[in-house]
């Protein structure tokens, strides 16, 4: 593979794809391309993350850390209007495709930035982030996302991460357990687990 999905500003050729999809009850229609993660569907651990997700019982914005074209942060919009939802991810051609998703399925309470990991958002704080986390740029790259998460959610803030049981997950839930009060699996299915931890 000559680059990531990662990857700051792709150089593969654009060839863009689009379908439907139903998440949390809601259809959403999708637009991804060559560069990107997921091109052809949205990706089963990503479902998993939207379908299991549940509201913070605290107020505040929520951040999709590595949103990708966008399905994660978009549903979630979508599904608590009430809320204000962060996209965010390094990859700039991602980035224009959550914004263009965004669009063509009129979701309004969002907003998006070029970020990476959390450098962007320096002084901001979240109820919630959510991500499904990006394997291939190693271990100490995540660990460093969660670190910078715990930094920036509130108190009593969650953070949702799903990651496969092949891919690291009983690594991840350690790590997560050296820096949260709480740290549940609370879904596994098909070999995927996501990760809610709590920070109080």
């Amino acid at each position: 593979m000559s680059e990531q999905y990662f990857s700051t500003n792709p150089q593969s050729i654009s060839d863009p794809k689009t379908w439907n999809f139903v998440l949390k009850g809601i259809p959403f229609t999708f637009t991804s391309d060559h560069g990107v993660f997921s091109r052809n569907e949205v990706d089963f651990g990503s479902r998993l993350l939207i379908e299991t997700f549940t509201e913070p019982e605290i107020d505040g914005g929520l951040l999709d850390l590595g949103c990708g074209y966008g399905p994660i942060g978009l549903a979630l919009a979508k599904a608590f209007p009430n809320r204000e939802v962060t996209l965010s991810d390094v990859n700039e051609r991602a980035l224009a495709l959550a914004k263009y998703n965004a669009n063509q399925n009129n979701i309004d309470n969002v907003e998006f930035k070029i970020s990476d990991r959390l450098q962007s958002f320096q002084n901001q704080c979240f109820s919630a982030i959510v991500t499904n986390p990006p394997i291939r740029a190693g271990k100490n790259v995540i660990f460093q996302m969660f670190e910078e998460s715990y930094e920036a959610l509130t108190s009593r803030g969650e953070l949702w991460v799903v990651i496969q049981k092949k891919q690291g997950a009983p690594s991840t839930k350690e790590k997560l357990e050296t820096m949260f009060d709480a740290v549940e699996v609370v879904k596994k299915d098909k070999g995927y687990f996501i990760i809610k931890s709590i920070k109080k």
